[in-house]
This record gives structure tokens, C-alpha cells and sequence, in this order.
């Protein structure tokens, strides 16, 4: 297991992912890229533990991901499954989990000041916070994509499931786009990455 962990993870990372999946007893799925989700975890019918996590994630998001889902088991375990799945016990639980690998032998020393941002009070996923994202992004491999804020102003874009939009003005954070065949307004993150129609 640990010769498959370390494919996926930073290697001084390996040990103590093992430890944590042995002593929760989680079946581990590495699938192949869901577009709307890094990893999730599920209780099974017949009470096993089974975390899915993404193989096209890099090494340290795939790490963050495989402790975010460990956060929630390790949540409905000790508070029980009527809390919220991203409440203040998650977040405790995810942060108690994540400190110990918040070290520079496991990430490299310009994410380590966004990773502690982040843990203060960290997010649902860790691509609502765009300046983590974005950091994080530089250590996958390239690709076609552009991220929403790089689209110019009344330019066109297309998402992965085929849907065309044309960006407008920034509200706050997000951007406004408009859906060309529907009209309908849509708020988008400006880390989202989405295909460029020049």
C-alpha cells in the first residue's frame, strides 16, 4: 500500500497516511477524474469505510483531498452523522489531521504560508480559496485550460460539459457570466477552469 500511496502523495507524507488508513480501516479508491469533485467518503451498507479520491490530482492536493475525506470519518465517528459535512467539527477534525504534514520535508516552502491561511478556517474545498488553488495549480501538468479571471471582458468560454458562456464584470470575488443558449446569469469563481473560444 505504501508503494501505491507514494505515486500519489509526497513521500514523507507515506507513513503517516498508511497509519491513518489502517487504524480507521478505510478502503482506499483512487478513480479516474470526476469533474465535479476531488474525492468523497461514504459509510457502505456493510459498514465499511470507502474514500474515492481522484488520480489526476497532483501529489499535494491529492494529499489535502485524502485528508479532507479521512476529516470526515473521523467527524461522524466522534460527533455522530446528524453534524453538517463541512461544520465546526469537520473543520477542528481536518485541521487536528492536516498540522502534522504542514512541514517543508512534505510541501514545498511557497504553499506552506497558503496552507496555513487556509487551516485557520478551512473551506468545503480547497478550490474556493483562489489563492490556494491557484498556487496549487502550478504543480499539475500543463493543459489547454484558462482560468475565468484570464477570459477577457465579453469574450466566450466553454465548460467541460459543453456549455458556452460570456464573461462579464466582477462582483466582489466571482464573475458574472451569461449562459449564451439560456440568457441565465451564472457566478463563477475566478479559479474555475474553463476552455478559452478566441
Amino acid at each position: 500500500m505504501t508503494e501505491i500511496l507514494e505515486k500519489y502523495i509526497p513521500q514523507a507524507a507515506t507513513a503517516a497516511i498508511f497509519d491513518l488508513i489502517k487504524t480507521h480501516k478505510v478502503h482506499l479508491k483512487i478513480v479516474n477524474e470526476r469533474v465535479t469533485r476531488h474525492g468523497d467518503y461514504r459509510k457502505m451498507a456493510n459498514g465499511q469505510h470507502q474514500i474515492t479520491v481522484n488520480a489526476s490530482l497532483n501529489k499535494y492536493r491529492f494529499l489535502i483531498t485524502l485528508v479532507h475525506e479521512i476529516a470526515h470519518l473521523e467527524a461522524f465517528m466522534k460527533f455522530g452523522s446528524n453534524i453538517k459535512p463541512h461544520g465546526v467539527e469537520w473543520k477542528r477534525t481536518f485541521q487536528i489531521l492536516m498540522l502534522p504534514f504542514l512541514r517543508p520535508e512534505i510541501f514545498p516552502s511557497q504553499l506552506l504560508p497558503l496552507l496555513a491561511r487556509h487551516f485557520k478556517n478551512p473551506k468545503a474545498s480547497s478550490d474556493t480559496d483562489a489563492t490556494l488553488s491557484l498556487a496549487l495549480k502550478q504543480f499539475d501538468p500543463e493543459n489547454d485550460k484558462n482560468y475565468i479571471f484570464e477570459i477577457p471582458y465579453g469574450a466566450h468560454f466553454r465548460l467541460y460539459n459543453g456549455r458556452v458562456f460570456k464573461r462579464g464584470s466582477q462582483r466582489v470575488k466571482r464573475f458574472e457570466c451569461v449562459e449564451i443558449s439560456t440568457g441565465k446569469v451564472y457566478l463563477f469563481n475566478p479559479n474555475a477552469e474553463v476552455e478559452f473560444l478566441k
